[in-house]
């Protein structure tokens, strides 16, 4: 057990060296929006479902005006499927990761709130759902 939780770890510190924010090309037929994206495996833990059900629970609850207009787009990616795999080498994500991603003229700019939602999520629901709703209406604007 004590090995499973140091390998974990270690993943995610990895992941978390990847972070921060990136732009991307896109095609110019994307509209403007913010992309709110949670990667997953087959196999969750505990923490890896609460980021999950916190976020969905935040767009849902504090943004439905902009997800029925098409500003907000939340997406849940199981990275064990082949379409989820693609997706993953593009965000270059091994595990349970968090984005939320402004898509502004065709170009994407990156922000992994992965080490937030680990260290958050699970134990401290209002910081994170705080932490996620400021990062969201920020990247709104």
């Amino acid at each position: 057990m004590k090995k499973l939780l140091m390998i974990f770890a270690l993943i995610t510190g990895l992941m978390s060296c990847a972070g921060g924010e990136k732009t991307a090309d896109a095609p110019t037929t994307e509209t403007d929006r913010v992309e709110v994206i949670y990667f997953h495996g087959k196999q969750r833990c505990a923490t890896c479902k609460a980021i999950e059900n916190r976020t969905k629970e935040v767009v849902n609850s504090m943004f439905a005006n902009e997800l029925q207009n098409g500003a907000l787009v939340i997406r849940t990616i199981d990275i064990s499927t082949p379409e989820g795999e693609q997706l993953a080498d593009k965000y270059e994500v091994a595990w349970s990761s968090l984005f939320v991603n402004r898509w502004e003229n065709g170009k994407e700019t990156r922000n992994n709130m992965t080490e937030f939602g680990f260290g958050n999520a699970r134990n401290n629901p209002e910081v994170f759902k705080t932490g996620l709703a400021d990062k969201i209406r920020e990247s709104l604007q």
